[in-house]
């Protein structure tokens, strides 16, 4: 094993490359005085920084508490893919919910990219932002042939999405493991630490107060006002919204998000040579396959490829993962089979059984956004958003879902380590055969 991947295998996986090469900067003090406020919002991932964001600007006084720093969780751990929808097709969502909501709830989310990018251009964001669309690639003829109902279902909903063939596949990703891929125009890639970070400096400069390295012991209800500690200090606030998602910890009560935590990891390699990137993904679309364990490649900003899959490399086992990306790197990219991985790391994601994010209310004026199943970017994005101007508005209407009194996992930990025993399987088993 080269001495730079066994570096990065052996290295304190708390940190990302993102976290290495993101050039929004964002710090902030830990919570030192009480305060009051109209909205608290605890968590400072996508959808905690956009609401903070959204009632700043809508002039309301806003504390946000994250326990370490912004985007320390899955938001700053992502692939940085901002897809349209769901991970579910909309013909699923809709029979989850019913035509009605779950119209809704497609027709929004279908417009999250656009969501995403008009926020970076209004709040001038530098988040390395490329917007030429995704490929869903199809890893076999299964594969291929669900990506063409999830194609007619699309576009029986408004959705621009078309089919390339093997031939416009094999340019786009410069890789001929592939029998076609879903190309959906309206999404596109971020940097998405720095994306984080953009949303809490745009939030900051519109006065909200974001304090990190302040975890939440304790929420309480008490004259109609709600009060948290943090740091031994007591924020009150009218309205709360829980955004931790896959990263709660601290309390319990009135609200727990209640997920699958599903874990991912990625490996990036060092610059690709200049002739080489040139015929890999030269378009700089976000990809990920069809597979069962599902994997992903992309480009960043200075043209490292990154490949990511299911699996945590913060657990015993974690180098069955670190082989099965070498070989996966191979197969895809027979001309990148010996370049170096510079940096791995993994995140945590709230998965929930049904795969369709969950707002709950916690209480009067209180509400809980979480489960994003691996679409944090632009679902998040835009449940912050909105879940700001329901509580600030009174207006439970305007949210993308209904809200729900509680939500229940069933065998969560069961099942979470169900699915990393499955990646571990799997991504052993390549070993064996044609890893695609």
């Amino acid at each position: 094993m080269p001495a730079v991947e066994e570096a990065a295998q052996n290295a304190a996986l708390h940190s990302s490359l993102w976290a290495r090469t993101a050039r929004e900067q964002f710090d902030a003090p830990p919570l030192t005085r009480n305060h009051a406020v109209d909205l608290l919002v605890i968590g400072g991932g996508f959808t905690g920084t956009a609401a903070a964001l959204e009632a700043a600007r809508r002039g309301a006084s806003v504390c946000l508490l994250e326990a370490e720093t912004v985007g320390h969780g899955g938001s700053g751990r992502n692939v940085g893919l901002v897809n349209a929808g769901l991970w579910l097709p909309p013909d699923a969502v809709l029979k989850a919910l019913g035509d009605k909501e779950g119209g809704q709830l497609v027709s929004v989310l279908g417009q999250g990219p656009q969501k995403v990018f008009s926020l970076i251009e209004r709040e001038a964001i530098d988040c390395e932002p490329v917007r030429r669309g995704t490929l869903h690639l199809a890893h076999a003829a299964k594969g291929l042939a669900d990506l063409r109902k999830r194609l007619r279902q699309g576009n029986r909903h408004g959705a621009p999405l078309s089919i390339l063939d093997p031939a416009e596949t094999a340019r786009r990703t410069g890789s001929g493991a592939f029998l076609g891929a879903l190309f959906d125009p309206r999404a596109g890639t971020i940097q998405p630490l720095a994306y984080c970070r953009g949303l809490a400096r745009a939030a900051t400069a519109h006065g909200a107060q974001v304090h990190e390295q302040s975890p939440v012991t304790a929420l309480t209800r008490s004259n109609d006002t709600w009060c948290v500690v943090a740091n031994g200090c007591t924020v009150r606030a009218g309205h709360v919204l829980i955004a931790t998602n896959a990263y709660h910890f601290g309390f319990e009560e009135p609200c727990k998000p209640a997920y699958v935590a599903f874990n991912y990891c990625q490996f990036a390699t060092v610059p690709i040579p200049p002739d080489m990137r040139r015929t890999i993904l030269p378009g700089g679309e976000g990809c990920w396959d069809t597979a069962m364990v599902m994997s992903s490649i992309r480009i960043d900003g200075a043209g490292r490829l990154i490949v990511g899959g299911v699996g945590s490399l913060e657990v015993r086992g974690a180098s069955v993962h670190h082989a099965w990306a070498r070989r996966k790197l191979r197969a895809l990219y027979p001309a990148l089979a010996d370049i170096a991985f510079e940096q791995a790391w993994s995140g945590r994601i709230a998965m929930t059984s049904d795969h369709i994010p969950k707002i709950v209310a916690c209480g009067h004026n209180a509400l809980a956004c979480f489960g994003y199943s691996g679409r944090g970017i632009a679902p998040g994005t835009l449940f912050g958003t909105q879940a700001a101007t329901a509580l600030l508005d009174g207006d439970p209407g305007c949210l993308p879902l209904r809200p729900v009194d509680s939500h229940v996992e069933r065998f969560a930990g069961a099942r979470a380590g169900y699915y990393e025993f499955g990646a571990k399987l799997i991504h052993g088993l390549s070993a064996r055969r044609r890893p695609v």
